[in-house]
């Protein structure tokens, strides 16, 4: 038998020569600087030169490497990570086990990193209008990307119609639960939410007994 793969965080893939780390470490901390800033005085107030003087960089720097506010704050650097696990699949097991165990996979990298800084995004999500324009756009590209991983193991192309209904179904669904979990003040574990959200798209809504 195989043994699982340990999820690794960017900083720990293999191979990354300084230069990577480095940027990664930078990133990390003017995501950190966001966060502790926005904790202390709220998202509105936070400004870009602020971030920049907490995470001691230039705020050109900081421009280099989000090109907005709301990129900051929503994470998209476990994206590749994810899709390279789901390729990495058999490739005769069935969609959803393969989901289900990207999705779990995902969530304990994203807890294992920093809970709080998890939940602090998915609130962001809900009451800032212009964090949560900018995660539809950034689930429209994660879907572009889901598209070629779906693509090569469907066999079909990755603008098939088809291809790009299940993609956009499952980003969209799996972001309906981060925002749901906000809205209820956190409460139950987020794997479980998933877990119920992939169980409607496999199966669908249950029927009303007559």
């Amino acid at each position: 038998m195989t043994a699982a793969r340990s999820p690794l965080s960017p900083a720990d893939r293999p191979g990354l020569g300084l230069r990577e780390r480095k940027k990664i470490k930078t990133r990390e901390a003017i995501r950190t600087a966001t966060y502790e800033l926005i904790k202390e005085q709220g998202y509105d107030a936070t400004t870009i030169e602020q971030i920049a003087d907490r995470a001691e960089v230039s705020p050109s720097t900081v421009f280099r490497y989000f090109p907005t506010k709301e990129d900051i704050v929503l994470t998209d650097e476990y994206d590749p990570l994810m899709l390279e696990e789901l390729r990495a699949r058999p490739a005769g097991e069935p969609w959803m086990d393969s989901l289900r165990h990207i999705m779990e996979t995902a969530i304990e990298l994203t807890t294992r990193e920093d809970p709080e800084m998890m939940r602090m995004r998915a609130h962001l999500g809900v009451q800032v209008p212009a964090v949560r324009a900018r995660m539809f756009e950034s689930m429209s590209e994660t879907g572009r990307m889901l598209c070629e991983a779906i693509a090569d193991r469907s066999g079909l192309e990755p603008d098939d119609l088809r291809v790009r209904v299940y993609a956009m179904s499952l980003i969209g669904g799996l972001m309906e639960v981060s925002m749901y979990w906000a809205e209820n003040d956190f409460k139950g574990e987020l794997k479980d939410l998933m877990h119920q959200a992939l169980d409607v798209m496999e199966h669908g809504l249950p029927t009303r007994n007559p």
